[in-house]
């Protein structure tokens, strides 16, 4: 007998929302953790990416704050995330459930203006999806205050533990009522994350659907051998040129800038995501990715969570990551909700030892082939190639007019350096 939303305590109107999203089941970590998150309970969910952790900790969130006080600048829930673009999810996962009760949420980053996330705050938002250090910055500047919060959050905890955040967690967590529920999600318990869990959690119940190993039944492995940097570069080209969406991931910033430059030059228009853009430049471009007006995302480890598009059907290691985790988290993002995907794994001579390595720790068991760009089973998995399409011409800078001499036809001298003038600031020197 299949376990519905109703059976697990979800109210009605929450259900309505999740019928109209096409959600009429609940996936695992759903089923064990609900019964315990809606009665109050302080819990502890493990499991994959790709898994459901969202609405599994969104639904109680919502579910146990209907009704609550609005004050200004002091939220009801507080849900903690590692990057810009797991909030930003979460919000969007967040926002239809909590409009069901009428409450508001709002979220709050670094890499923009801070005033239009203050603003949201003032007028009441019921809860606060954040990462952690703009979060402190507020908290600094007395703009938040935590004293209110009943349910707290912390999605990815290993993730935050990964990227040196946990001391900053442990303020905030430290800054909410003790009595208040708490709900931290996770792929392990490892560096530092355990920690948290028994200076915060109260009589916690631990709910793990997988170990941090374990991978998706419908997502296929592959790990292709090249002969060296220009077969890479082709087979690369080739599996970029598919039909569908596919991500690509690059271990440094400026490589995936190149590549998707590179890509997009070649017909397949592509764009980039990693920490040197812009928060406006990621929406940008993660918006182009999720509504198909580009097929192919070029990011480094900042997509490897929070990234949750549809329908990605490929998603290809370009450089082989550092770390085991960091492959099953890259990976993760294909085969989502029920759905097949491959991913493949470009090797070169040199890097051969360490990715056997790498993929024996994330219990990954595949025979690798080599290969090059024209090979069969280089076709079968990026499948048909799609119209190549030019890339759309730069604009033009419109043509300055030439610079007029000053009077008596004396020309403009640039001031030597460390001159009365001005130096290269801009500055006069005394």
């Amino acid at each position: 007998m299949t376990t519905s939303f109703a059976d697990l305590g979800v109210a009605r109107p929450l259900i309505a929302v999740l019928a109209e999203r096409g959600i009429t089941e609940p996936f695992p970590i759903q089923c064990e953790t609900l019964p315990d998150t809606l009665a109050g309970r302080d819990v502890l969910g493990r499991g994959k990416t790709g898994s459901g952790k969202t609405l599994a900790f969104s639904l109680p969130l919502v579910s146990r704050l209907a009704g609550a006080t609005r004050r200004a600048s002091r939220p009801s829930g507080l849900v903690l995330a590692p990057t810009r673009e797991l909030a930003t999810q979460i919000t969007a996962t967040l926002a239809p459930l909590a409009a069901a009760h009428d409450l508001t949420v709002t979220t709050i980053f670094g890499g923009v203006p801070q005033q239009r996330q203050v603003r949201a705050l003032k007028d009441g938002a019921d809860i606060v999806v954040a990462c952690p250090g703009r979060l402190e910055d507020l908290m600094k500047q007395r703009l938040i205050t935590l004293d209110a919060v009943q349910i707290t959050v912390i999605d990815e905890a290993d993730h935050m533990a990964d990227l040196g955040f946990l001391p900053g967690v442990t303020r905030i967590l430290a800054a909410t009522p003790a009595g208040g529920q708490r709900l931290l999600f996770s792929a392990t318990l490892d560096n530092g994350v355990d920690k948290l869990v028994k200076r915060f959690l109260r009589n916690e119940v631990l709910h793990s659907v997988d170990s941090p190993e374990s991978h998706v039944p419908d997502m296929t492995h592959h790990v292709f051998h090249v002969a060296g940097p220009q077969d890479k570069k082709d087979l690369v080209h080739r599996l970029a040129a598919g039909t569908g969406r596919r991500i690509l991931f690059m271990r440094t910033k400026h490589h995936a800038r190149k590549m998707a430059k590179q890509l997009t030059e070649a017909g397949i228009p592509s764009v980039d995501l990693h920490g040197n853009l812009s928060q406006p430049a990621r929406d940008r471009n993660l918006a182009a990715f999720s509504s198909g007006e580009v097929r192919v995302l070029v990011a480094t480890d900042i997509a490897a969570r929070g990234v949750h598009v549809d329908d990605i059907e490929l998603v290809v290691h370009i450089d082989p990551p550092a770390e085991h985790k960091a492959y099953l988290h890259r990976s993760g993002r294909t085969a989502r909700a029920g759905s097949a995907g491959d991913v493949v794994t470009v090797v070169l001579p040199e890097q051969r030892r360490d990715t056997q390595t790498l993929l024996r720790r994330a219990g990954i068991r595949v025979s690798p082939i080599e290969v090059t760009a024209d090979s069969p089973a280089v076709h079968a998995v990026a499948g048909e190639v799609a119209p190549r399409r030019a890339p759309e011409p730069r604009p033009v800078a419109a043509n300055r007019p030439a610079a007029q001499p000053r009077s008596g036809g004396a020309s403009r001298r640039r001031p030597r350096r460390g001159s009365a003038h001005g130096d290269r600031r801009g500055r006069q020197r005394v």
